[in-house]
This record gives structure tokens, C-alpha cells and sequence, in this order.
């Protein structure tokens, strides 16, 4: 089967793919910087029998080699806790690495779903679907006021990180780019290079993602972050334009 990256688009657009994370945590117990090995492990197989309903396939990550953990880094399933920590890991991967759902790095549950193109909506749906599901065997730490508890207290409310990853080659090498991003964060957003830093970024992409997660309904989220992508998409498409007209 192929990857979820190796599929080609009918249209055409500078817009790479999008992405939805969720981050849970079962309010049995305390976040997973604060358990010990022995705590570690008793998490995590303790998620385990309760999600062997799960159709992917299953890997211990603490038996799996450091570079083939980061490579899956590389291709967005793992994130740097989950690449250092020695204790107890697992993780689910369907077998086109759309879909993955980590257990005990940061948080106890990490769902993921990636997906070509701007379909935040339709991620978002598959992401829902499958929290419910979780939530079914498992009662998340949650507060009234606070909503999900998570490691990171700018993950908690709703836990949701949206995110869409945008080519802006023409865009980002204007003199108010980086004004431009900063500005961006007037409407909740957080404009980011994916590889490198600002003063420079390897191959000109840069996510778009939602900076708050409190106070905010997970479809004000999607909305917001697929403005923002859309109005640096129309406005990379009008620097191309002119970049043509002026050196055809």
C-alpha cells in the first residue's frame, strides 16, 4: 500500500497537506513525565487491552531502533519525547501512515491524522469518531473550566492542534514575509517553518497551525487555521503572478 505522501492531487495548489492532533490523558493516572518505568509500562498496557479493537498494527517503541523511530520522526508520527524516552511506549500506525495513535510520550494519547491537500474538516471528522471511541473505555482527565487536562498547558481545552503545511517559495522571500506571519498571530494562528529556522527555511514550507486550544470550539479552530492557509495560498499565487509578469 502506498503512503498517505505518495498520492498525487488532481489539482493544483501550494498546499501540502493538513493535519489534526488529538492529545488525551486517562485521569487514572499522573501525566507520563511524572511516572517512573514500572508506572510506564503498567500505562501503556493498560491502553493496549483496551484498544485491541484498533485495526493497526502495533509497535512496542521502546524495542524499536533509534533510527527507524527517526524516521518516523521525520515523516511527522513521532515527536521528539517519543524518540528519547527509553520507558514504556506504543504505538498504533495504519499502514499508509495516515492514521496513528501514540501511547504514553507527552500525553497518555496522541491521535494523529494526516491527509494531501486542505481537508480539515473531513480529518477533524475521523479524529472525533475515534475519541469518542477511546473516551468509551477510558475517562479523560477533564475539568470544567479548563477542559483536557494535558501535559502541555498549551494543549489543554480542547487538546485539538490543527495544522496545514503550505509551499509559499515566491511569498516567503518578500522583505515583509516575516511581517506578514507575525501578523498572522492577530487571528490565533502561529505561521512556523518546517524545517530549518527563519532566516532559513529548507525548501520554503511552513505550517500553519492554531496557537490557542483554550477558549475556542474545535470548529472555530478549523475554521481559523484554514483561513489563514487560504490567505497565504491566494497571496503566494499573486507573488507568482507578479514574479512572471515583471520576468517572463
Amino acid at each position: 500500500m502506498s503512503k498517505w505522501y505518495e498520492k498525487t492531487l488532481e489539482e493544483k495548489s501550494n498546499i501540502i497537506y493538513s493535519r489534526i492532533r488529538l492529545a488525551r490523558n486517562w485521569d487514572e493516572y499522573v501525566f507520563p513525565s511524572r511516572l517512573d518505568e514500572e508506572g510506564s509500562r503498567e500505562l501503556v498496557d493498560g491502553l493496549k487491552d483496551g484498544l485491541k479493537e484498533i485495526p493497526y498494527p502495533y509497535y512496542a517503541l521502546e524495542n524499536m531502533q533509534q533510527a527507524e523511530k527517526k524516521a518516523l520522526r521525520e515523516r511527522r508520527i513521532l515527536n521528539r519525547c517519543a524518540v528519547e524516552k527509553t520507558y514504556a511506549q506504543g504505538l498504533y500506525l495504519s499502514e499508509d501512515e495516515s492514521e496513528s495513535i501514540l501511547l504514553g510520550a507527552d500525553d497518555h494519547i496522541r491521535m494523529q491524522f494526516l491527509a494531501p491537500g486542505l481537508c480539515l474538516e473531513k480529518l477533524w471528522q475521523k479524529a472525533d469518531a475515534a475519541d469518542d471511541r477511546i473516551n468509551e473505555h477510558f475517562p479523560y482527565a477533564y475539568d470544567e473550566k479548563y477542559g483536557y487536562l494535558t501535559s502541555f498547558p498549551t494543549n489543554m481545552g480542547t487538546g485539538l492542534r490543527a495544522s496545514v503545511v503550505l509551499h509559499l517559495p515566491s511569498l516567503s522571500m518578500g522583505k515583509k514575509f516575516h511581517g506578514l506571519t507575525s501578523e498572522m498571530s492577530r487571528f490565533g494562528a502561529t505561521v512556523r517553518s518546517v524545517y530549518g529556522d527563519e532566516n532559513e527555511n529548507y525548501g520554503a514550507l511552513y505550517e500553519v497551525s492554531n496557537q490557542k486550544t483554550l477558549g475556542m470550539t474545535e470548529k472555530e479552530i478549523l475554521d481559523m487555521v484554514a483561513k489563514v492557509a487560504l490567505q497565504l495560498t491566494a497571496q503566494e499565487e499573486q507573488m507568482r503572478k507578479l514574479a512572471l509578469d515583471k520576468n517572463r
